[in-house]
């Protein structure tokens, strides 16, 4: 177990919320000094009640500003990336200056998922090819793509329905698509034993016939697998794009503490 006063046992830790608070949690339990990095307040706010050493809240400012961060201060035992499997950038910046300051990284990759009938798309683009002329498609993906997605949609001949978190960005996103008032709702997905129950209502409301999400892994794309099979939807899915060469992966916090822990040497030449 490392002592929280040692500096070889301080770790930083870039999530979500997800699987970010559950595993700062685990971190400390094990004597681990956390550091924490999020994107946005709310996500920050997942983390209350943690003895962390700090949380940082905003994005990083490229591959330099991770850099000087590494630099800046105590040094890390390891930096952990347990950020959104399409959060491609931050992903790439991080193993880049990584290598670069020869600082172990390792990256907790949610494991695929399977199940039910998924037509995999390597990009926006090949919506094209598939024939959507006159269904009802409701896009269930992160906000930045609402507009790329909208467009490639409504040129196929798709009515377009969508549903946004209830946030600045979010708004922002499903307006810049230019999705009509009656096509879009605004709403936080439920938790716990009701989780599922506003898509499910919202598929039948406006007779989905087809769905878009992310091969995001984890909740929400166990969630659409069995909704489309539930209401017998076509289910469309982004393939998830690879993570950064040459970074070592881990797919559970199981395996990330045993790594953590190990006496093998941290790989810190990216």
């Amino acid at each position: 177990m490392q002592g929280r006063g040692n500096g070889q046992g301080r770790i930083w830790l870039l999530s979500g919320t997800g699987e970010g608070p559950p595993l700062a949690a685990t971190l400390l339990r094990h004597g681990w000094r956390v550091e924490v990095s999020v994107v946005t307040p709310s996500a920050a706010r997942a983390y209350a009640g943690l003895d962390l050493d700090r949380i940082a809240v905003g994005p990083l400012q490229g591959e330099e500003a991770i850099e000087a961060a590494l630099k800046g201060g105590d040094v890390f035992r390891w930096v952990i990336d347990a950020t959104h499997p399409f959060a491609v950038r931050i992903s790439t910046d991080l193993a880049r200056a990584c290598a670069e300051c020869r600082q172990p990284l390792l990256r907790l990759q949610r494991p695929l998922e399977h199940g039910g009938a998924v037509q995999l798309l390597n990009q926006i683009g090949d919506l094209a090819g598939i024939d959507l002329n006159g269904r009802r498609l409701l896009l269930a993906l992160g906000g930045r793509h609402l507009p790329a997605v909208h467009s490639a949609a409504v040129a196929v001949g798709a009515e377009v329905y969508a549903r946004c978190l209830p946030s600045a960005d979010g708004l922002r996103a499903a307006l810049a698509a230019g999705l009509p008032p009656d096509q879009l709702a605004v709403v936080r997905p439920l938790q716990g034993a009701c989780a599922g129950a506003i898509e499910r209502a919202l598929c039948r409301r406006w007779r989905i016939t087809d769905v878009i999400c992310r091969q995001s892994g984890g909740v929400t794309e166990r969630l659409w697998r069995g909704l489309s099979a539930d209401l017998n939807l076509r289910l469309l899915m982004l393939r998830r794009p690879d993570s950064p060469a040459g970074v070592e992966t881990v797919e559970s916090e199981v395996s990330l503490m045993k790594r953590i822990q190990s006496p093998q040497r941290p790989c810190a030449d990216g």
